[in-house]
């Protein structure tokens, strides 16, 4: 479910991970800090806000890291999918 939703984000980033404006794990970070930085309304953001913690400093650094166990996989599975599927597209675009 969440990393459906995440898909559905990323594949609208396409041009920018082809141009090198943006990698994956960027887009990976805007998304979990806008969910963040809103109340959740869909069980997708009420999971991420419940399981995932963003910290920031006054540098604008950021870290996002699970509150559980659970929101570590969750952060693992979402930083996996994240990395693969810029290799995906990378790869489709030099054939």
């Amino acid at each position: 479910m969440i990393l459906n939703e995440f898909s559905k984000y990323i594949q609208t980033k396409n041009e920018e991970i082809i141009n090198n404006q943006s990698t994956a794990v960027n887009i990976l970070s805007d998304w979990i800090r806008s969910i963040m930085s809103k109340n959740p309304k869909t069980n997708v953001e009420k999971i991420i806000h419940s399981e995932i913690t963003l910290a920031q400093n006054k540098y604008n650094e950021f870290l996002i890291i699970g509150k559980s166990e659970s929101g570590r996989v969750l952060m693992n599975a979402l930083y996996n999918y994240a990395l693969s599927y810029e290799h995906y597209i990378l790869a489709k675009t030099l054939n």
